[in-house]
């Protein structure tokens, strides 16, 4: 398995737009168009917020994770751990914590030294790996997240 900057490798954004479509937006924010998602992963950046990692096995993308400046309007604190999918079929082999290894790595290599993340459904994987509870909160958006935060070094 090799990690890489989706900048880097972007004939994979129509295939992550629509997991993240299907996965975040459809359910949440269903005024989002998959051309939209399209279009933001198209803004990705390497450096620089947001920042998208992949997870690919030979030529296949498996997963992904992002690293955005803000995932919460209701908390002025950065970076936020966002956008962690894996393809089903190999969930369940430690990619995902792989991706979480490789997003805390670039943003420690930013000078950050704790993360933060918002989840609906995924509370229990996340307190699995160290995550902290901090809140359970409702956004802008009117949809319930628990928030959490992770001391990295």
């Amino acid at each position: 398995m090799k990690f890489e900057y989706l900048v880097e490798d972007q004939k994979y954004i129509p295939l992550i737009a629509t997991w993240l479509h299907k996965e975040f937006v459809e359910n949440f924010k269903p005024g989002i168009s998959l051309e939209n998602v399209v279009q933001k992963l198209y803004s990705h950046k390497k450096l620089e917020f947001p920042i998208t990692i992949i997870a690919k096995e030979g030529d296949q993308c498996i997963g992904t994770v992002s690293l955005f400046e803000n995932d919460f309007k209701g908390m002025k604190v950065k970076p936020w751990l966002a956008s962690l999918i894996v393809d089903k079929q190999h969930r369940g082999t430690g990619i995902g914590k792989g991706l979480i290894n490789e997003i805390t790595n670039v943003a420690l290599n930013m000078g950050y030294k704790k993360l933060y993340l918002r989840t609906e459904h995924a509370a229990e994987y996340y307190k699995k790996l160290g995550w902290l509870f901090i809140d359970k909160r409702t956004d802008d958006s009117g949809i319930e997240t628990e928030l959490f935060s992770k001391e990295i070094n």
